[in-house]
């Protein structure tokens, strides 16, 4: 599988203009083993996306953790969208230690991407996680986070 980093973040970018909003930056989007897709996606510290306690406000730690995966799905099934439309079905995130500074969303596919395709090609709507890991740039880690998403056939 050959990934075009660049265009996945701008396809991302495009399409969510909330990320561009939030300032987020695509590290990295790229294959890993038996099928797998990784992407990681950055938050910036700024004073505007801070909580009341001064780190990244949970709902911009969704935000960047959803991004992370819509840029994994992008990246893994980018070439089917003529065929079905990528739609995050449900997401669960666990807010497990305050972050300071920037953080990084790093998600990975829960599934072998051919696996899921297969199930589209026999006719059926595939569900399939991404699951996220988001933490501080010096690898404390932050939040967890699951997004269940599907591909539906146009």
């Amino acid at each position: 599988m050959t990934i075009d980093s660049r265009q996945v973040a701008a396809g991302m970018l495009e399409a969510v203009p909330f990320a561009r909003t939030l300032g987020f930056e695509f590290v990295e989007v790229a294959p890993e083993a038996k099928g797998g897709v990784r992407a990681v996606v950055r938050l910036p510290d700024s004073p505007a996306t801070h909580n009341h306690v001064g780190g990244p406000h949970a709902g911009a730690m969704f935000t960047l953790g959803e991004t992370a995966s819509g840029a994994v799905v992008l990246a893994a099934f980018g070439q089917l969208l003529d065929r079905a439309v990528p739609l995050a079905v449900r997401a669960e995130i666990a807010y497990r230690k305050l972050a300071r500074g920037a953080v990084l969303a790093t998600a990975r596919l829960g599934r072998p991407a051919l696996d899921v395709i297969a199930e589209l090609e026999a006719g059926q709507r595939p569900e399939f996680p991404v699951e996220v890991e988001i933490s501080t740039e010096d690898g404390t880690a932050t939040s967890a986070m699951t997004v269940i998403w599907t591909l539906r056939p146009n």
